[in-house]
């Protein structure tokens, strides 16, 4: 179901343009909402509605999980230009040959949102600008791996990681999938109800399998563009799993295979669920932090050149979220609060909490010097100034938001703590659409793509 309210109100209502960078980490407890109104909502559009799941905690052991049982009714694709015009950002194109400014691949490729339904087994493409589900697919052969992490690369083509094991890479733009059932045509999803069996969907390009106790995150780094075609090529992924206590490893892939290309350990990472969060710079290099409830986290920095490792400890309160900025800095999020590194300095600077904190809460920052924060369990979008760290926004959305986002067109999403619901949110009019019809919804990661973006691409 699309839901839309009219203005909810807020504290401010400057004019924004923005650009997101990368957010991650989450622990999977009960959310709620405290500190705001709940917005009024009324229903302007219908797509149907599906079974909603556990939350994301308990559904670890969700092998028993029956997939396809959702009932919300098949989407039909609509091509984002055909509802106006869209807002692509140039990402840094190359000189001479082809014109590719403001181009990511195909251009239509980047007005998505990728959710994952962790309890379901599965992830949602919605359509950032009509706030259609166009597609639902499985991201484990099981259909148990427990996803919880989403990132876009500048090809606009998404990865899935499961908590229980595996990463998967799906195809946006069906025009790229492979015949590989032997059926004639392909077969892909079509919306939330048309979730296809695993060998069946033709859109997944690949899958690699892993069996690490636990495995978060998930991050993109840039390719190179080609001038001719302007087609990015040569991207590869970040991913990070452990067995039991110590040592974790962190893995990049070659992005059009899956394959294992490289891995680097980080040792003592502490917390049950390991490296948590997960970002990339403008040179792609790996940002992560370990979990903070078991002592003092670790920053950690994974060169891509070098596989080199490179840590800082953390100070201040307990957060959580983290995020990159187009400067370079690392970002964690949490406690009611927001802290800023940065790695020339090696220093960092922290915000006083809100209304005493709590140590979730995701978070990312745009191009335009706002960093956007849902503090649990606060059912508000926060804006920080990301030089001076005031608050610059509170802007009332109906529930806390574990996972937060940026999409092309400079809205803020968020997305459920294990609900049905996603939120769309506009910092100028403070507007508020919901999508709903999800399954234990849960992702805290580069949902867009935007993340990427608008960090840059390596200059060397």
């Amino acid at each position: 179901m699309i839901m839309n309210s009219r203005n909810i109100g807020g504290c401010f209502a400057a004019a924004l343009s923005l650009a997101a960078c990368g957010g991650e980490g989450g622990r999977e407890d009960e959310g709620g909402e405290a500190g705001f109104p709940t917005a009024t909502i009324t229903a302007t559009a219908t797509a149907g509605s599906a079974t909603e799941g556990e939350d994301a905690d308990a559904s670890a052991t969700q092998g028993s999980a029956t997939m396809g049982s959702a009932t919300m009714g098949t989407a039909t694709t609509v091509d984002p230009d055909d509802t106006g015009s869209s807002v692509y950002f140039d990402v840094g194109s190359p000189d001479g040959g082809a014109d590719c400014s403001g181009m990511m691949g195909d251009g239509d490729t980047h007005s998505y949102i990728w959710i994952a339904n962790s309890s379901q087994g599965t992830v949602s493409k919605i359509n950032t600008e009509t706030l259609v589900e166009e597609g639902r697919y499985r991201v484990r052969p099981d259909s148990a791996g427990n996803p919880s992490r989403t990132s876009v690369a500048l090809s606009g083509n998404v990865a899935v990681a499961n908590r229980a094991g595996g990463v998967v890479k799906i195809y946006t733009n069906t025009d790229e999938c492979q015949e590989s059932n032997g059926m004639p045509g392909i077969q892909t999803s079509t919306g939330a109800a048309d979730i296809l069996a695993w060998g069946v969907e033709e859109c997944v390009a690949w899958y690699t399998p892993f069996d690490y106790q636990t495995q978060r995150p998930l991050a993109w780094a840039q390719g190179t563009i080609n001038d001719a075609t302007c087609q990015w090529e040569n991207e590869k992924l970040w991913t990070s799993g452990r067995y039991g206590a110590g040592n974790a490893d962190v893995l990049l892939l070659d992005g059009e295979t899956g394959v294992v290309e490289a891995t680097a350990v980080v040792p003592s990472v502490i917390g049950w669920a390991g490296l948590y969060g997960g970002a990339v710079d403008s040179e792609g290099n790996f940002w992560s932090v370990d979990h903070n409830w078991d002592g003092p986290s670790t920053l950690v920095r994974v060169e891509r050149a070098t596989m080199a490792v490179s840590t800082w400890p953390v100070t201040g309160s307990v957060h959580y979220g983290l995020a990159v900025d187009p400067q370079g800095r690392a970002w964690l999020c949490g406690n009611g609060g927001v802290s800023r590194f940065d790695p020339i300095t090696a220093t960092w600077t922290h915000s006083p909490p809100i209304n005493g904190g709590s140590a979730l809460g995701g978070c990312m920052t745009d191009d335009q010097g706002t960093l956007w924060h849902s503090p649990y369990p606060t059912a508000a979008m926060y804006g920080f100034d990301t030089e001076t760290l005031a608050i610059t926004h509170q802007i009332p959305i109906p529930a806390y938001c574990h996972g937060v986002s940026i999409d092309f067109d400079g809205n803020v999403w968020g997305v459920q703590f294990g609900g049905s619901d996603a939120y769309r949110i506009d910092p100028v009019t403070q507007t508020v659409d919901t999508v709903t019809g999800l399954v234990g919804a849960y992702t805290y990661s580069d949902m867009t793509g935007f993340a990427l973006s608008s960090v840059g691409v390596p200059s060397g």
